[in-house]
């Protein structure tokens, strides 16, 4: 079964190939909107709408074979924190207003994940949505220390302006949960959800 993740984040890239998965990559171009207000609910929907638009793209081109299922993998990670929820940074006096809002605190980091399994008809066998939860705890933070890290440049187009992967590792206290649902994609929690839907891993 071909595996096609619906989503041109590098880091989701890597975790899936660390696991050992074989997939091509297909960017949603889907408009990325919700009406929810709770985190899980944000990331679940979000995930849906990139994996729904990255499966029905396929089947519009008819690039599926005759009969051979597919699997397409949409995902979302957003921040929370005391009821707010962070995307990514727009601006880097967006990512400094997220960073002082962090500095110090405890947050949590949400990533929906969304399964669409299909042969390439008009609506796919298979619609399955997840996510986790991880919660991350960081040091105090001087004005002058997250000027210092945006002006790195690794806060962008990271939920929460910040990837714990990266130069802010230095500020990253403890977490409690899945180190990789921070990166960006829960892989041991995915690879156990596809295990239900695929034949061959």
């Amino acid at each position: 079964m071909r595996v096609i993740l619906a989503s041109a984040s590098p880091r989701r890239r890597e975790l899936l190939e660390q696991i050992g998965i074989d997939f091509l990559v297909k960017v949603s171009k889907a408009q990325e909107i919700t009406h929810a207000t709770s985190p899980d609910r944000v990331v679940e929907e979000l995930s849906a709408t990139k994996a729904r638009a990255v499966y029905a793209s396929i089947v519009e081109e008819q690039e599926s074979a005759c009969g051979e299922e597919f699997l397409v993998i949409g995902a979302d990670t957003v921040v929370s924190c005391d009821g707010r929820i962070f995307g990514k940074p727009v601006c880097e006096a967006h990512a400094k207003e997220m960073l002082t809002t962090l500095q110090g605190r405890d947050h949590e980091v949400y990533t929906g994940v969304t399964l669409c399994v299909g042969n390439g008809r008009e609506m796919p066998r298979v619609e399955h949505s997840f996510h986790e939860c991880t919660r991350v705890t960081f040091f105090p933070m001087t004005e002058e220390e997250i000027e210092g890290y945006v002006r790195t440049g690794d806060c962008k187009d990271k939920a929460g302006a910040y990837g714990i992967q990266g130069f802010c590792a230095r500020y990253v206290a403890g977490i409690e949960g899945d180190y990789n649902n921070v990166v960006g994609l829960p892989v041991g929690r995915l690879y156990q959800e596809m295990k239900k839907y695929m034949t061959e891993m």
